[in-house]
């Protein structure tokens, strides 16, 4: 039986404390290997550098990420950078996207044969238009039920890398981070499981 437990913050970086309190909790408590998936974006950089200073088993701990930008190594967009400087201290094994690849799918295909068959955590946040991970309103990648990861196409200016349904589906827990006044309207229609959101699906 699916359980949802949903708790509300007065700020951002409340909710991003507990988040990473639970990642915690999670890792702990599986006392083996354990792979988390996770998201970009503005509100997980305080949940990263809370977890830094965490006592997680980072050794026994694989982190993935739900999606990335097609950007440089090291430029400010992409989700790798701000994940990097944030856990640079800890010894987590990380498998970025490899989005400077010349061959994108083929990137994309080699990424899905790194995820294991179940990933303990997805970590995953909301944007204001109802998107989750890369998975944007309107864009042929919310279609595929093919590959566990594919490429988008531009969104925001930029193309994304991202973990499908089908790899999200692969979640034994889903952490959802949201904050912001304007994600509001966007977070009612996911807990009311408006479907005509892509996070809603």
């Amino acid at each position: 039986m699916t359980h949802h437990e949903l708790r509300r913050f007065d700020t951002a970086e409340d909710a991003a404390q507990a988040a990473a309190g639970f990642l915690l909790d999670e890792a702990v408590s599986l006392a083996r290997p354990c792979s988390v998936a996770l998201s970009g974006g503005r509100t997980p950089t305080a949940m990263f550098d809370v977890l830094a200073a965490l006592p997680l088993p980072w050794e026994r701990i694989t982190l993935l990420q739900v999606d990335e930008r097609v950007a440089p190594d090291g430029d400010d967009a992409r989700n790798l950078t701000h994940l990097e400087a944030s856990l640079a201290g800890v010894p987590a094994t990380i498998e970025p996207m490899e989005v400077t690849a010349f061959d994108l799918e083929a990137a994309a295909a080699r990424y899905a044969a790194t995820l294991p068959a179940r990933l303990d955590v997805v970590h995953l946040g909301l944007g204001p238009d109802g998107h989750t991970a890369s998975l944007v309103p309107g864009d042929p990648v919310l279609d595929v039920t093919d590959r566990l990861v594919a490429l988008t196409e531009p969104y925001q200016g930029t193309r994304r890398m991202t973990l499908t349904y089908p790899a999200l589906a692969r979640a034994d827990r889903l952490l959802w981070l949201v904050a912001g006044a304007d994600k509001r309207e966007a977070l009612q229609r996911l807990l009311d499981g408006d479907a005509s959101i892509p996070a809603g699906r």
